[in-house]
């Protein structure tokens, strides 16, 4: 049987045609599927690390640097947003234990790219006596690995440090529950304070 060479070329053609589609179609699934994961902008610092130092405005619109903060333990917890249901329960656990945290001679800093006036409006919102800063243009989030970028969106990720009098990391909690994350955290201070 002979083959037309037109028609050899015709079923080539077609068979080209849709092995493009489908690596498109493909190409396009990828793309999509890896936009919608949040990328992080850097690394997220190891335990024994110098916790990276940063000066930032607190919800009052007062400047606080960490490094004022030597010879304290430091919880220093990042989040996504204010007034969301998650980081609300995370910042009145703080709260509900803030009696406690200040007796094992912790600071807790609660660091969202949120505004000063937004922290500041949380706080008065949820009673929270500690303080709130205001990274918003993210980097310190970044510097801490835990900037969330989305589609041009920043967001800070549910991380949080354990900074030592020294100004070392000495614990780091990432991905954190908020309903039980401030116990969680008390116990490792708990256990570190105990060494």
């Amino acid at each position: 049987m002979q083959v037309q060479p037109a028609l050899l070329a015709a079923i080539a053609l077609a068979t080209l045609s849709a092995c493009s589609t489908t690596q498109s179609s493909n190409e396009t699934k990828s793309t999509t599927t890896t936009t919608t994961k949040p990328a992080t902008t850097s690394t997220i610092p190891a335990v024994g690390e110098p916790a990276p130092i940063f000066v930032l405005p607190t919800n009052e619109n007062k400047l606080l640097s960490l490094e004022r903060l030597g010879g304290k333990w430091v919880v220093l917890y990042f989040y996504p947003k204010n007034f969301t249901g998650g980081c609300t329960l995370e910042a009145q656990n703080f709260q509900r234990d803030i009696a406690r945290y200040e007796a094992l001679g912790a600071v807790i800093l609660g660091v969202s790219v949120d505004s000063v006036a937004s922290h500041k409006e949380f706080c008065a919102k949820e009673g929270l006596s500690f303080r709130l800063l205001s990274d918003a243009d993210g980097a310190v989030s970044g510097q801490y690995g835990s900037l969330n970028v989305r589609g041009g969106n920043k967001t800070s990720a549910r991380n949080t440090f354990v900074i030592n009098p020294n100004g070392k990391i000495a614990a780091v909690f990432t991905a954190v529950s908020p309903a039980n994350h401030s116990e969680n955290v008390i116990a490792k201070l708990e256990e570190l304070r105990g060494q």
